[in-house]
């Protein structure tokens, strides 16, 4: 089978190439690089560094072969950054996003899976949030997600390509055999935040907010290991081989931590002290979001493996450990 990744020398990229491979797959990375590593490109993989806002380099990678699949996780998804540069994001997430959909069902792909977020879902109503919870993006960045899941919803009525967007709750973790030597650029998220305090990059960590109704005050998010996103990415594969109905699906455990949880459980394996201070909280910010990933087991047959906080820290500790040494 023929895969195509855009995004793939990237954080949730690599792995989803690196399981793609393993699975017996012929993968092509496309990449522009400007977040993804090149040491984290597979030996295994074709490699075409290109961007989606070249319909040349679009037009170009497709002439090369025909692809089974697309996985489109190239995007910006800072959702802070997104409020201060929408421009950047309607150019990246959007625009790149549908010349590659385009280019999809010029090229006779029918069938694309779509890097999405739990941000298309905005403030939760109510936890663990479901597939049937209002759409109302508090940020430019859930909004751009979201503009992509409804423009497939329409190309897949339309034309006769099939999609599934997959609303990832928080990716965290690496593999567990440090395959993927190369760690994030510019992180945005806690555990790395944490890790770079751990590694002696920063002195500390600022926590967004002590007084949530949360067990300790401090926000609750539900993580997910990018191994068990990976291989989401694979059954949707499968799902798409057996059925023409277009989806999206929430990627989550159902199970929340603690901003304070993921801190004590980094200093319990690094055996490192993580200093932190409490500041405001930043605006938008809700309490707690958990997801329900009931569909996903239903539909997919999925089921998170290893996404305990303690396989989660223990491999990214692992993996900055190994880059720093």
């Amino acid at each position: 089978m023929n895969i195509l990744i855009t995004g793939g020398a990237g954080y949730i990229g690599s792995n989803v190439a690196l399981q793609f491979i393993e699975a017996g797959s012929k993968v092509t990375i496309f990449d522009n690089l400007s977040t993804g590593s090149r040491e984290n490109i597979d030996s295994r993989a074709e490699f075409f560094e290109g961007s989606t806002l070249s319909k040349n380099d679009l037009n170009d990678v497709f002439s090369r072969t025909n692809y089974d699949v697309v996985i489109h996780l190239a995007a910006s998804k800072a959702a802070g950054e997104s409020m201060d540069n929408p421009c950047k994001y309607a150019e990246n997430n959007i625009i790149g996003g549908l010349n590659l959909i385009n280019q999809s069902i010029d090229s006779g792909v029918s069938k694309f899976i779509f890097s999405s977020t739990a941000a298309v879902y905005g403030l939760p109503k109510y936890n663990p949030i479901d597939e049937l919870h209002p759409l109302d993006p508090a940020n430019y960045y859930g909004f751009s997600k979201l503009v992509l899941e409804d423009n497939l919803m329409w190309f897949s009525r339309l034309e006769k390509l099939r999609s599934v967007s997959l609303r990832y709750f928080n990716a965290a973790g690496y593999d567990s055999d440090n395959l993927i030597k190369r760690i994030e650029k510019n992180p945005q998220n806690l555990i790395p935040k944490i890790m770079e305090v751990a590694i002696g990059i920063k002195s500390s960590i600022d926590v967004y907010g002590d007084d949530f109704k949360t067990k300790d005050g401090t926000g609750v998010r539900d993580y997910i290991h990018v191994s068990d996103l990976a291989d989401a990415h694979l059954k949707c594969v499968s799902y798409l081989m057996d059925n023409k109905k277009s989806m999206s699906i929430n990627l989550g455990t159902g199970v929340g931590y603690s901003v304070l949880e993921v801190i004590r459980e980094a200093e319990k394996i690094s055996k490192k002290k993580i200093d932190y201070k409490v500041v405001s909280r930043r605006l938008g910010d809700p309490g707690s979001i958990i997801a329900s990933g009931a569909l996903a087991g239903k539909v997919l047959n999925w089921i998170p493996k290893f996404s305990s906080l303690k396989n989660i820290i223990g491999t990214t500790w692992n993996a900055y450990k190994v880059a720093h040494c």
